[in-house]
Protein backbone atom coordinates (compact mmCIF):
# COMPACT_ATOMS: atom_id res chain seq x y z
CA UNK A 1 0.00 0.00 0.00
CA UNK A 2 1.17 3.49 -0.68
CA UNK A 3 1.95 5.40 2.49
CA UNK A 4 0.58 8.57 0.92
CA UNK A 5 -2.91 7.09 0.58
CA UNK A 6 -5.54 8.03 3.13
CA UNK A 7 -8.98 6.60 3.85
CA UNK A 8 -12.31 8.23 3.17
CA UNK A 9 -13.93 8.66 6.58
CA UNK A 10 -17.39 8.36 5.01
CA UNK A 11 -16.52 4.93 3.63
CA UNK A 12 -13.56 3.00 5.11
CA UNK A 13 -13.48 0.73 2.03
CA UNK A 14 -12.71 3.69 -0.20
CA UNK A 15 -9.08 4.84 -0.11
CA UNK A 16 -8.57 8.38 -1.37
CA UNK A 17 -5.54 9.74 -3.12
CA UNK A 18 -3.63 11.54 -0.40
CA UNK A 19 -4.01 13.52 2.77
CA UNK A 20 -5.11 17.05 2.00
CA UNK A 21 -7.35 16.18 -0.93
CA UNK A 22 -9.82 19.02 -1.20
CA UNK A 23 -13.48 18.07 -0.50
CA UNK A 24 -14.65 19.40 -3.88
CA UNK A 25 -12.24 16.99 -5.61
CA UNK A 26 -13.38 13.94 -3.64
CA UNK A 27 -16.87 13.90 -5.18
CA UNK A 28 -18.42 13.15 -1.79
CA UNK A 29 -19.93 9.71 -2.60
CA UNK A 30 -18.75 6.50 -0.99
CA UNK A 31 -18.32 4.83 -4.37
CA UNK A 32 -16.39 7.78 -5.83
CA UNK A 33 -12.68 8.41 -5.94
CA UNK A 34 -10.62 11.44 -6.89
CA UNK A 35 -6.91 12.22 -6.85
CA UNK A 36 -5.45 15.75 -6.93
CA UNK A 37 -3.29 16.72 -9.86
CA UNK A 38 -0.61 18.28 -7.67
CA UNK A 39 2.67 18.71 -9.50
CA UNK A 40 2.15 15.75 -11.85
CA UNK A 41 3.13 16.48 -15.45
CA UNK A 42 2.13 13.05 -16.74
CA UNK A 43 -0.11 10.20 -15.67
CA UNK A 44 -0.26 6.42 -15.75
CA UNK A 45 -3.45 4.41 -15.23
CA UNK A 46 -2.79 0.80 -14.26
CA UNK A 47 -5.29 -2.00 -13.65
CA UNK A 48 -3.37 -4.77 -11.89
CA UNK A 49 -5.80 -7.69 -12.12
CA UNK A 50 -8.13 -6.96 -14.98
CA UNK A 51 -10.67 -4.38 -16.13
CA UNK A 52 -14.23 -5.56 -16.68
CA UNK A 53 -17.20 -3.33 -17.49
CA UNK A 54 -15.15 -0.15 -17.33
CA UNK A 55 -15.57 3.10 -19.28
CA UNK A 56 -12.49 5.32 -19.59
CA UNK A 57 -12.57 8.85 -20.94
CA UNK A 58 -10.65 12.14 -20.71
CA UNK A 59 -11.63 15.68 -19.75
CA UNK A 60 -9.42 18.65 -20.58
CA UNK A 61 -11.34 20.89 -18.16
CA UNK A 62 -11.02 18.88 -14.94
CA UNK A 63 -8.70 20.06 -12.18
CA UNK A 64 -8.00 16.69 -10.56
CA UNK A 65 -5.59 14.05 -11.81
CA UNK A 66 -8.50 11.65 -12.23
CA UNK A 67 -12.03 10.95 -11.10
CA UNK A 68 -13.61 7.52 -10.82
CA UNK A 69 -17.00 6.12 -9.93
CA UNK A 70 -17.43 2.47 -9.04
CA UNK A 71 -20.40 0.22 -8.46
CA UNK A 72 -20.86 -2.36 -5.72
CA UNK A 73 -17.45 -3.90 -6.26
CA UNK A 74 -15.24 -1.21 -4.79
CA UNK A 75 -11.61 -1.79 -5.80
CA UNK A 76 -8.44 -0.85 -3.96
CA UNK A 77 -7.08 2.37 -5.45
CA UNK A 78 -3.60 3.73 -4.89
CA UNK A 79 -1.92 6.89 -6.10
CA UNK A 80 1.78 7.68 -6.11
CA UNK A 81 2.83 10.75 -8.03
CA UNK A 82 0.99 10.56 -11.33
CA UNK A 83 0.39 6.78 -11.20
CA UNK A 84 -3.12 5.56 -10.42
CA UNK A 85 -3.36 1.84 -9.60
CA UNK A 86 -6.72 0.05 -9.50
CA UNK A 87 -7.08 -3.48 -8.15
CA UNK A 88 -10.49 -5.10 -8.18
CA UNK A 89 -11.39 -7.85 -5.71
CA UNK A 90 -11.06 -11.29 -7.21
CA UNK A 91 -14.37 -12.85 -8.20
CA UNK A 92 -15.32 -15.98 -10.09
CA UNK A 93 -16.31 -15.82 -13.74
CA UNK A 94 -19.90 -16.74 -12.87
CA UNK A 95 -20.06 -13.75 -10.51
CA UNK A 96 -19.02 -11.46 -13.38
CA UNK A 97 -21.72 -12.97 -15.58
CA UNK A 98 -24.25 -12.20 -12.87
CA UNK A 99 -23.27 -8.53 -12.92
CA UNK A 100 -24.09 -7.77 -16.54
CA UNK A 101 -26.91 -5.44 -15.53
CA UNK A 102 -24.63 -3.47 -13.20
CA UNK A 103 -23.58 -0.02 -14.37
CA UNK A 104 -19.96 0.00 -15.53
CA UNK A 105 -17.26 1.73 -13.56
CA UNK A 106 -16.26 5.11 -15.00
CA UNK A 107 -12.74 6.53 -14.92
CA UNK A 108 -12.09 10.07 -16.15
CA UNK A 109 -8.51 11.23 -16.75
CA UNK A 110 -7.14 14.75 -16.85
CA UNK A 111 -6.79 15.52 -20.54
CA UNK A 112 -4.21 18.27 -20.05
CA UNK A 113 -1.35 15.87 -19.33
CA UNK A 114 -0.07 12.83 -21.29
CA UNK A 115 -1.11 9.36 -20.09
CA UNK A 116 -0.04 5.75 -20.43
CA UNK A 117 -2.73 3.14 -19.82
CA UNK A 118 -2.00 -0.45 -18.81
CA UNK A 119 -4.34 -3.33 -18.03
CA UNK A 120 -2.92 -6.54 -16.57
CA UNK A 121 -5.10 -9.61 -16.18
CA UNK A 122 -7.37 -9.12 -19.18
CA UNK A 123 -9.94 -6.58 -20.35
CA UNK A 124 -13.56 -7.29 -21.19
CA UNK A 125 -16.58 -5.11 -21.89
CA UNK A 126 -14.36 -2.05 -21.84
CA UNK A 127 -14.96 1.23 -23.67
CA UNK A 128 -12.17 3.82 -23.86
CA UNK A 129 -13.01 7.18 -25.44
CA UNK A 130 -9.56 8.78 -25.50
CA UNK A 131 -10.18 11.55 -28.03
CA UNK A 132 -9.28 14.29 -25.55
CA UNK A 133 -6.22 12.48 -24.19
CA UNK A 134 -2.55 12.74 -25.06
CA UNK A 135 -1.84 9.02 -25.22
CA UNK A 136 1.68 7.65 -24.78
CA UNK A 137 0.81 3.94 -24.92
CA UNK A 138 -2.03 1.48 -24.36
CA UNK A 139 -1.13 -2.02 -23.18
CA UNK A 140 -3.67 -4.79 -22.56
CA UNK A 141 -2.08 -7.96 -21.18
CA UNK A 142 -4.07 -11.12 -20.60
CA UNK A 143 -6.34 -10.82 -23.62
CA UNK A 144 -9.16 -8.49 -24.62
CA UNK A 145 -12.78 -9.20 -25.50
CA UNK A 146 -15.70 -6.89 -26.31
CA UNK A 147 -13.50 -3.84 -26.36
CA UNK A 148 -13.94 -0.50 -28.13
CA UNK A 149 -11.25 2.18 -28.21
CA UNK A 150 -11.46 5.63 -29.81
CA UNK A 151 -7.93 6.98 -30.15
CA UNK A 152 -6.75 10.60 -30.20
CA UNK A 153 -4.40 12.12 -32.77
CA UNK A 154 -1.01 10.44 -32.24
CA UNK A 155 2.16 12.23 -31.18
CA UNK A 156 5.22 10.28 -32.28
CA UNK A 157 4.87 6.50 -32.59
CA UNK A 158 2.19 5.39 -30.15
CA UNK A 159 2.02 1.70 -29.23
CA UNK A 160 -1.28 -0.13 -28.77
CA UNK A 161 -0.55 -3.69 -27.65
CA UNK A 162 -2.90 -6.59 -26.90
CA UNK A 163 -1.14 -9.61 -25.40
CA UNK A 164 -2.97 -12.92 -25.14
CA UNK A 165 -5.48 -12.66 -27.95
CA UNK A 166 -8.27 -10.32 -29.02
CA UNK A 167 -11.93 -11.06 -29.72
CA UNK A 168 -14.63 -8.60 -30.74
CA UNK A 169 -12.34 -5.59 -30.60
CA UNK A 170 -12.83 -2.30 -32.43
CA UNK A 171 -10.13 0.39 -32.57
CA UNK A 172 -10.96 3.74 -34.16
CA UNK A 173 -8.27 6.29 -34.96
CA UNK A 174 -8.67 9.82 -36.38
CA UNK A 175 -8.96 10.40 -40.10
CA UNK A 176 -5.50 10.66 -41.65
CA UNK A 177 -3.64 9.00 -38.77
CA UNK A 178 -1.14 6.47 -40.10
CA UNK A 179 -1.19 2.99 -38.58
CA UNK A 180 0.37 -0.43 -38.63
CA UNK A 181 -1.38 -3.61 -37.48
CA UNK A 182 0.62 -6.70 -36.59
CA UNK A 183 -1.13 -9.93 -35.60
CA UNK A 184 0.55 -13.09 -34.34
CA UNK A 185 -1.22 -16.41 -33.95
CA UNK A 186 -3.61 -16.16 -36.85
CA UNK A 187 -6.72 -14.13 -37.52
CA UNK A 188 -10.36 -14.56 -38.50
CA UNK A 189 -12.77 -11.77 -39.50
CA UNK A 190 -10.05 -9.11 -39.49
CA UNK A 191 -10.52 -5.60 -40.86
CA UNK A 192 -7.83 -2.99 -41.38
CA UNK A 193 -9.28 0.15 -42.96
CA UNK A 194 -10.76 -1.02 -46.27
CA UNK A 195 -8.96 -4.38 -46.20
CA UNK A 196 -10.84 -7.42 -44.96
CA UNK A 197 -9.32 -10.80 -44.16
CA UNK A 198 -11.62 -13.75 -43.61
CA UNK A 199 -8.98 -16.11 -42.23
CA UNK A 200 -5.19 -16.18 -42.11
CA UNK A 201 -2.61 -18.20 -40.23
CA UNK A 202 0.79 -17.22 -38.88
CA UNK A 203 1.91 -13.60 -38.81
CA UNK A 204 0.22 -10.60 -40.40
CA UNK A 205 1.74 -7.15 -40.94
CA UNK A 206 -0.58 -4.53 -42.42
CA UNK A 207 0.27 -0.86 -42.88
CA UNK A 208 -1.49 2.23 -44.13
CA UNK A 209 0.18 3.72 -47.22
CA UNK A 210 1.73 6.62 -45.34
CA UNK A 211 2.91 4.67 -42.28
CA UNK A 212 6.62 4.37 -43.09
CA UNK A 213 7.04 8.09 -43.76
CA UNK A 214 4.83 9.33 -40.93
CA UNK A 215 6.24 10.94 -37.79
CA UNK A 216 2.99 10.64 -35.85
CA UNK A 217 1.45 7.18 -36.13
CA UNK A 218 -0.01 4.14 -34.36
CA UNK A 219 1.73 0.79 -34.03
CA UNK A 220 -0.93 -1.78 -33.10
CA UNK A 221 0.19 -5.29 -32.17
CA UNK A 222 -1.92 -8.32 -31.18
CA UNK A 223 -0.43 -11.61 -29.98
CA UNK A 224 -2.29 -14.85 -29.41
CA UNK A 225 -4.62 -14.50 -32.36
CA UNK A 226 -7.40 -12.14 -33.37
CA UNK A 227 -11.08 -12.88 -33.99
CA UNK A 228 -13.48 -10.21 -35.21
CA UNK A 229 -11.01 -7.36 -34.83
CA UNK A 230 -11.34 -4.04 -36.65
CA UNK A 231 -8.96 -1.11 -36.94
CA UNK A 232 -10.20 1.87 -38.93
CA UNK A 233 -9.62 5.58 -39.46
CA UNK A 234 -13.17 6.81 -39.48
CA UNK A 235 -14.49 9.67 -37.40
CA UNK A 236 -16.82 8.57 -34.60
CA UNK A 237 -19.42 10.99 -33.31
CA UNK A 238 -19.61 11.46 -29.54
CA UNK A 239 -22.03 9.02 -28.01
CA UNK A 240 -21.83 6.75 -31.06
CA UNK A 241 -20.25 3.35 -30.71
CA UNK A 242 -20.05 0.08 -32.51
CA UNK A 243 -21.52 -1.95 -29.69
CA UNK A 244 -18.24 -3.76 -28.99
CA UNK A 245 -18.80 -3.36 -25.26
CA UNK A 246 -22.26 -4.84 -25.18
Amino acid sequence: MDKSRATDSTNPRNPIAARGTRPEERCGGGDHFAAPLGSSRSGRLRFTNGARRVAIRADVHMRALCHARFGDRMPMVGVRGGMVTIRHPRVSSCDWLGQQSECPAEVTLNGRIPWDIEVRGGASNLVADLRELRLGSLILAGGASHLEVVLPSPSGTVSVVVLGGASNVVIHRPNGAAARLRVGGGATSLRFDNRRIGAAGGELDLRSRDYDGATDRYDVAVTGGANNVSTDNQRVARGQGSGASA
